[in-house]
């Protein structure tokens, strides 16, 4: 493995899509999970508890820094916070739902159908994507929060990005990250800002 090669602490092919090119164009080489053959153990589900972005990026990046035996690792914990409903699914947005037998585009689905009958009735969709990089390393162990604004519309436009992306229209675009491709989507994104 190369000497600047980092394990990047995540199971989601939407993430690993839009860290791979950030890291790359920095000179830094990823490695995923899959890739170290870190099988997923179902001590994984409880990496995520805590009340704040902040801590749950750095459980991810410190728990598989000690299971992969002290390789360098990113990690992040991200989400969507929407005015209207205090700041929720926030921290919870992947289990949004509540569908814990769903994964990828399954649970994305349930997640976005959520979402929408929430806001149901709700004039004010303003919300925010809020992302929590987290580097764990020998001696170091730091985060950097990015986060972008934008609104939540009622029907998905466009089949780019992952999770909420179809329904997020972003303020400095003016379409959704799921008509944006990656590289507009990472120029503006909160985990573009939080990762660079």
């Amino acid at each position: 493995m190369s000497a600047t090669a980092l394990l990047v602490a995540t199971r989601s092919d939407g993430k690993l899509r839009e860290i791979r090119p950030m890291f790359a164009a920095a000179g830094l080489t990823l490695v995923s999970l899959d890739e170290l053959e870190i099988e997923e153990s179902p001590e994984e589900a409880d990496l995520e508890p805590y009340a704040t972005f902040e801590e749950n990026a750095r459980s991810k990046a410190r728990y598989f820094y000690e299971v992969s035996g002290g390789i360098p690792t990113v990690a992040d914990d991200s989400g969507l916070e929407v005015a209207a409903l205090a700041g929720q699914p926030g921290v919870r947005s992947k289990r949004w739902s509540g569908r814990h037998d769903l994964k990828g585009s399954e649970l994305d689905a349930e997640n976005n159908r959520a979402l929408v009958t929430s806001l149901d009735g709700i004039d004010d969709t303003s919300a925010r994507y809020v992302c929590v990089a987290a580097y764990v390393a020998v001696g170091l162990d730091l985060t950097a929060r990015g986060e972008t604004s934008g609104s939540i519309v009622r029907a998905p436009r466009g089949s780019g990005g992952f999770g909420y992306d179809p329904y997020f229209l972003s303020s400095e675009l003016g379409r959704t990250f799921g008509e944006s491709t990656q590289s507009e989507k990472e120029r503006v994104s909160h985990r573009g800002r939080a990762f660079r």
